[in-house]
């Protein structure tokens, strides 16, 4: 895809989808992508992901979605593959299942594993209730990915209907799409003469 915006930007976006409900926004943040983003989009979905947002939904905002589940093209799309087809990572939304897997080593699943294996910018973009985040284990955490070289994005504080108190509450939530696209450009290694 090509585009005549000059704030536009190519590369290889690998976005990480783990199984929180805010998942259900994903398809918003990568339509907001393609506003300033030429480049391909790959999801690479965990299986609870899979299960708050079917894949095939995905499918029709990424240009590719690998959740794992199929045997017969694991040759094709593993953790090494994945990492060698792509240039960045963004893991959104970041449990705090997957940041503590993460900081620790723990590779129960292929996106876990192709952090792991990445060469190139992982950042997370963590989702959970304010009481999750503000724990002492949660910040250790994150301290330690940011420690490792990984980028954690501080959630911010934002208004969501909690169905099971049947009330707003607030707590902490990824950014705007729009701020979340500009991270992905600050993050995105130049592309240089590529995507000119």
């Amino acid at each position: 895809m090509t585009s005549n915006n000059p704030a536009s930007f190519g590369g290889r976006l690998l976005i990480g989808a783990t199984g929180s409900a805010a998942v259900a926004t994903l398809p918003l943040y990568i339509n907001t992508l393609r506003t300033a983003f030429t480049g391909t989009i790959t999801v690479l979905m965990t299986h609870t992901a899979a299960t708050f947002l079917p894949p095939h939904t995905v499918g029709l905002f990424a240009d590719r979605v690998v959740t794992g589940t199929t045997p017969d093209n694991w040759g094709q799309e593993n953790q090494g593959t994945l990492a060698a087809e792509h240039d960045m990572m963004t893991v959104l939304p970041a449990t705090a299942n997957m940041l503590s897997a993460v900081a620790t080593g723990a590779v129960p699943n292929m996106l876990t594993a192709t952090i792991a294996a990445a060469d190139f910018p992982v950042v997370f973009f963590p989702v959970m209730t304010g009481q999750m985040w503000d724990k002492p284990a949660i910040q250790r955490n994150v301290e330690q990915l940011r420690l490792d070289g990984y980028h954690v994005v501080d959630p911010q504080q934002g208004q969501r209907y909690d169905v099971g108190l049947g009330a707003f509450v607030t707590s902490p939530a990824p950014p705007p799409p729009p701020v979340f696209v500009e991270t992905v450009r600050e993050f995105m290694p130049d592309q240089g003469a590529a995507s000119a």
